[in-house]
């Protein structure tokens, strides 16, 4: 096993933020040697949408396996780790573009309606059968076909854009109403609190802190978005990136413990059955 790579955006030089991979394209890419294997488990620092037009296979998010087929969309988050199946039996196209991309050109309406279909916490990566492929992609191409074109980011953007909207009037993703939608802004600096300070602190009272309010108003905005508790939140996010480091890299349980922010492997190991059921060991051992 090696260490999960972490994956920068590369697109082209007069749109740098936003390209479109044909899956052929991608094989050859990968025939012809790249500083990654994309059938590894990777994590990526840039969103992408995976579209499914002909054949059919599967696809690795986060451990876990998702079948796809003609009409499938897979996004994938900025932060999550994936990988692609060894032998690609499917075609279709693969969307990546960055939250710069996102941020400059998409209306503010928008980024908080769709903002949590990229939620990858709270939200179901897979979406069947959308009917909005083809047009989507035909006019992606048709755009990108134009070289050095006027406003050509903000036209590619608003193509994105109308998809997700109607992608996530298709996913029945949990809305959110206007009343909660005050709230989201304060769940997402918490969420990316939880990402970049999981191996510092575990303590729900240290993230109010951070974030300038009560444990109970915390409390109060994770429940609307996940049903669940701020401490529980945090704890399977821990568990989350513990089993992505088990699978994925050569560290022994007890520089992953460190990693993870435990002192103690014995208190790791605690912790890990106490959410999982079983031992950091033995989740190893059965892979």
């Amino acid at each position: 096993m090696i260490d999960i790579p972490n994956i920068a955006f590369e697109g082209e030089e007069h749109i740098k933020d936003f390209d479109v991979l044909t899956i052929s394209d991608l094989s050859a890419k990968i025939d012809k040697g790249l500083d990654h294997d994309p059938k590894k488990p990777h994590r990526i620092h840039f969103f992408a949408l995976l579209v499914i037009t002909e054949g059919e296979g599967y696809h690795e998010i986060d451990l876990q396996r998702y079948q796809i087929k003609v009409g499938s969309v897979l996004k994938i988050a900025k932060g999550q780790v994936h990988a692609f199946q060894q032998k690609i039996g499917y075609k279709g196209f693969l969307v990546i573009f960055t939250e710069d991309f996102i941020l400059r050109f998409f209306s503010k309406p928008s980024i908080e309606f769709i903002s949590h279909l990229y939620n990858y916490h709270i939200s179901d990566p897979l979406v069947q059968s959308s009917g909005l492929n083809d047009s989507f992609v035909h006019q992606l191409r048709e755009e990108l076909r134009v070289e050095y074109s006027y406003g050509q980011q903000n036209i590619l953007a608003k193509i994105l854009e109308l998809y997700l909207l109607k992608l996530e009037r298709i996913s029945g993703a949990k809305r959110i109403s206007n009343q909660d939608r005050d709230y989201y802004p304060l769940f997402l600096q918490f969420k990316n609190l939880v990402e970049k300070d999981f191996a510092t602190t575990r303590n729900v009272k240290d993230y109010a802190s951070k974030m300038r309010i009560s444990t109970k108003h915390l409390g109060k905005l994770v429940h609307i978005f996940t049903l669940n508790t701020p401490k529980h939140f945090i704890d399977q996010y821990v568990v989350l990136e513990v089993k992505r480091a088990i699978l994925s890299t050569n560290k022994s349980l007890k520089e992953i413990a460190y990693d993870m922010g435990f002192d103690e492997v014995t208190n790791f190991t605690k912790f890990f059955k106490k959410h999982t059921e079983v031992t950091p060991k033995r989740f190893k051992a059965d892979l």
